[in-house]
């Protein structure tokens, strides 16, 4: 593991990790958007946005998950607790993160606030979420219509641009959560004004039950009531009390849908999901008198100085007793043993994070790394989708329209998620993706490895897995085809938990020899070792759109495919060679694999996906006529076969003789597959190197990574080559002409939505995975590749140095340059310099290619976290 030993918080781990206690119960595992997802959508036509858009979320009952602002719950959602406020002058109660729909976007879908998760640890015992609520009303119309009104050329309108922060008249709300104990809450809302003066704001603590009761099963209804100024409830998980200090007023509702005000029904409860919304904003009676529901409010309206701040001290406790029926809860203190609580536990964060092995001595780099792991933390979410009920529909509710199985997920009536599970994103992408948890994985590993493996497994177990071992990609298509990084993420977890969990290896190996299968029963259509895969989680990044090409015009074998399934055969070897030291029987499966690999890479090298001219790799066309048309766009598409690369050393595989003793007898009976095979003796020591890309054409290959002028930004590297700006590639397919060029930072198509870019930003992905390849090639002893970086500098750099260059770039994404601007969020000074925001980083989705802008999703502390990972892991 990446600490030291020792400290509360390593106390905490342990007794989740082994079940004493459930400091893994509660936490921030509620969305910020579950409106407009497509678990909720019953459409037709699977127009999710329409179907539940953001004016019904806060009138109308979610069926599966919900969200909320700065929001807690249990780990099966029964409850949730979350933040409202309102600044007087708004038309609705802040509940939610506002932002475009898909189609409203100029560039898809996108979130129109500012907040940050700033703190957090693994047993979430201390948790911070900041955000700035503009004092002025919420420029909801605008935002929409200014946006609608701009081209794919045009920046994204935000609510800077709009001018409401121009004269400083926002709060600053910051939740701090501690936790007491597994099931004893702290909730700190700090309320400061930035403002010039003095103004008032309704702050309103929320607890409500997740709908569970209106669907036509048999459920109990939980319940929610007023107890001498407490909000108590009781439900089948136990009982929950809420406190507050100070003397609000209790407001009571129930989370069921306004039927009236959405579909002018006559069947809508007295009090309706948006009773207290309504009552705070327009003074209506829509709240209970009799003070019960199963949704619940203590509303305080705090009047702030400019310049000063206010504390609201909120506690919430459960309890049950050994068979898990409601108990009765005591009054909890929200006085000065509070505070000393929360003093406590940032004091344990603060000595858990300073704990890690090679935490940066940087303060900048300190701010960086922890806010990457908090935001990583705030992105476990609750997850709750059975896709069998979703396409028949429940008891209760009308039946879902014919055909509904044709237009998305039919084959996945076996997918029933129920569980707590990294998201990339909580507000554009609140849905898991299984390429993305990967990357997850592994930067979660150096804070909680235990929580690492199991999300690992989950993804492997039958109630996701389909049982012809594909691995569901989102919830948008889950027979969508991503790359497969599963194995490699595995293999990193367990090395950064210390290599010593061969179960956890030997788990999730027996489940990826299934999915292995999938692939080469499903995409190698010629049966040659060279693969299909459809766009492979890069959206846009090739002239056609790879998942959609008619057979009648010819079939797509890509550089990527190939080399994703170069790179898991040889994570699979590395995972049999380890477990065959302990057990032989995994002797036979590392010698299928290196075969694997080999005819692989043979293929990949000698079947014209090379191009030894622009020494490069590239898709290849086969059209129906008989033509091959290669691909020629600079990409990482033709970077993926570097990736696929293993060093390993003698002392490694002499306890398994017989894998030595057949794959020396398999190049021998295969000489041209021996290209992929190198040995090298350093110091009397023999270390062996498998790599897809000899060591040569590694060199040629990096002459285009690193030139300043192709795929080198300051910032790490681009998805498409700059070389691009000045020679797109056109090529003409079925008489349709398609094209890519370079561009630096939003898509300028509607491809894949329009929301992502893979045409020149940079991405972390595959920036990580590039680096971890060089390493590979560097501890093989290829002492003597060195390379010039950056090209023309004069600089000269061993594999292991230009690796940590790679490094160094991606980091300083974040960092203040020599001006104090953060490259990221250079765009806006008030983001980069203000006192009040340069300190709170986001963590965009991806990066303008020339400038290093973060553009996408901001909060996208999912893969974006790896420049956590990156920043641990690097040399010194």
């Amino acid at each position: 593991m990446a600490h030291v030993t020792g400290g509360a918080e390593h106390e905490r781990i342990a007794q989740a990790d082994n079940g004493a206690e459930g400091w893994r119960d509660w936490g921030p595992y509620v969305a910020e958007r579950a409106w407009g997802t497509v678990r909720e959508d019953y459409s037709a036509d699977g127009d999710a946005w329409t179907f539940f858009p953001h004016d019904h979320a806060r009138s109308r009952a979610f069926r599966w998950n919900e969200d909320g602002m700065a929001a807690f719950s249990d780990a099966g959602q029964a409850w949730c607790l979350g933040l409202s406020l309102w600044n007087g002058q708004d038309p609705i109660l802040k509940e939610r993160m506002f932002g475009l729909a898909g189609p409203q976007g100029n560039h898809g879908e996108d979130v129109k606030e500012y907040w940050w998760y700033l703190d957090g640890t693994p047993t979430h015992s201390w948790n911070t979420w900041r955000y700035h609520y503009p004092q002025a009303a919420y420029p909801y119309d605008d935002l929409i219509a200014t946006n609608a009104a701009r081209g794919k050329l045009d920046p994204e309108y935000e609510l800077v641009d709009t001018g409401i922060f121009d004269d400083g008249r926002y709060w600053v709300v910051t939740v701090d959560y501690a936790k007491e104990g597994p099931h004893d809450l702290l909730m700190r809302i700090t309320i400061e004004n930035a403002g010039p003066d003095a103004a008032t704001l309704h702050v309103l603590p929320t607890l409500w039950y997740r709908n569970t009761w209106s669907w036509g099963y048999d459920v109990e209804k939980p319940s929610l009531r007023s107890d001498g100024g407490r909000i108590v409830g009781i439900d089948a998980t136990g009982s929950l009390a809420l406190s507050g200090e100070g003397s609000p007023t209790a407001l009571f509702c129930e989370n069921e849908t306004n039927t009236e005000r959405l579909f002018a029904a006559d069947d809508s409860p007295a009090y309706p999901k948006d009773g207290i919304n309504d009552h705070i904003v327009d003074g209506k009676a829509t709240v209970n008198p009799a003070q019960v529901g199963t949704k619940a409010a203590l509303h305080y309206e705090v009047t702030v100085g400019a310049g000063e701040s206010r504390v609201i001290r909120i506690r919430l406790t459960g309890a049950s007793d050994s068979a898990g029926h409601p108990t009765a809860i005591d009054a909890q203190d929200v006085g000065a043993g509070f505070d000393s609580v929360c003093a406590l536990r940032k004091r344990e964060a603060d000595a858990f994070y300073a704990g890690l092995a090679h935490a940066p001595a940087d303060p900048d780099e300190a701010r960086v790394l922890r806010q990457a792991f908090a935001g990583l933390l705030w992105s476990k979410q609750y997850f709750h989708f059975n896709v069998n009920k979703w396409l028949d529909g429940d008891p209760a509710s009308p039946p879902p329209p014919e055909g509904r199985a044709r237009v998305r997920n039919g084959q996945w009536r076996h997918l029933d998620a129920d569980d707590i599970i990294l998201m990339p994103d909580p507000w554009e992408y609140p849905w898991f993706a299984a390429w993305d948890l990967a990357f997850h994985c592994v930067t979660m590993a150096h804070i909680d490895p235990a929580f690492a493996k199991a999300q690992l497994v989950l993804m492997l177990r039958e109630w996701y897995m389909h049982p012809n071992g594909q691995l569901p990609a989102y919830e948008w298509n889950f027979s969508d085809v991503n790359p497969p990084t599963h194995a490699w993420a595995a293999i990193q977890v367990f090395l950064i938990d210390g290599a010593t969990d061969t179960g956890f290896l030997a788990r999730v190996l027996h489940k990826l020899l299934m999915n292995y299968t999938w692939w080469t029963n499903n995409k190698d259509k010629d049966e040659d070792n060279l693969f299909e895969g459809g766009f492979m989680g890069l959206d846009n990044i090739a002239p056609l759109d790879r998942s959609t090409l008619p057979p009648e015009v010819g079939t797509l074998e890509q550089a990527d495919s190939t080399g994703w399934m170069a790179s898991y055969a040889i994570d699979l070897l590395e995972i049999a060679l380890r477990l065959a030291r302990e057990d032989d029987v995994y002797e036979d499966v590392a010698v299928k694999f290196a075969e694997q690999f080999l005819r692989i890479a043979g293929s990949a090298n000698n079947s014209g996906m090379w191009d030894d001219q622009d020494a490069y790799f590239y898709d290849i066309l086969h059209l129906a006529d008989g033509r091959d048309v290669p691909m020629k766009v600079r990409s990482l598409v033709g970077l993926v076969p570097v990736v696929a690369s293993l060093a390993y050393d003698d002392p490694g595989v002499s306890t398994i003789p017989e894998f030595r003793r057949i794959l020396s007898q398999y190049l021998e009976k295969h000489p041209e597959l021996g290209p992929a095979f190198h040995r090298r003796d350093i110091h009397g020591k023999q270390v062996y190197l498998l790599a897809l890309v000899s060591p040569e054409r590694l060199t040629r290959i990096l002459k285009q990574v690193f030139n300043p002028e192709g795929l080198l930004s300051d910032h790490g590297i681009r998805g498409v080559s700059a070389y691009h700006r000045e020679h797109p590639f056109t090529v003409t397919v079925a008489g349709a002409e398609a094209s890519v060029n370079y561009e630096p930072a939003e898509s300028t198509s509607g491809l894949f939505g329009g929301n992502s870019n893979w045409r020149g930003p940079v991405w972390f992905p595959l920036n990580a995975l590039f680096i971890a390849s060089l390493r590979h090639y560097e501890s093989h002893g290829e002492t003597g590749v060195r390379i010039e970086d950056p090209l023309g500098s004069g600089t000269s750099l061993t594999l292991g140095e230009a690796a940590d260059d790679l490094s160094r770039r991606l980091i300083t994404l974040f960092l203040p340059g020599p001006d104090g601007v953060r490259p990221s969020d250079a765009r806006y000074p008030l983001l980069s310099t203000d006192p009040r925001w340069k300190d709170n980083v986001f963590f965009y989705e991806y990066f303008d290619g020339d400038t290093g802008q973060g553009l996408g999703a901001s909060h996208q502390t999912g893969w974006t976290a790896m420049v956590a990972h990156l920043i641990l892991t690097r040399n010194r």
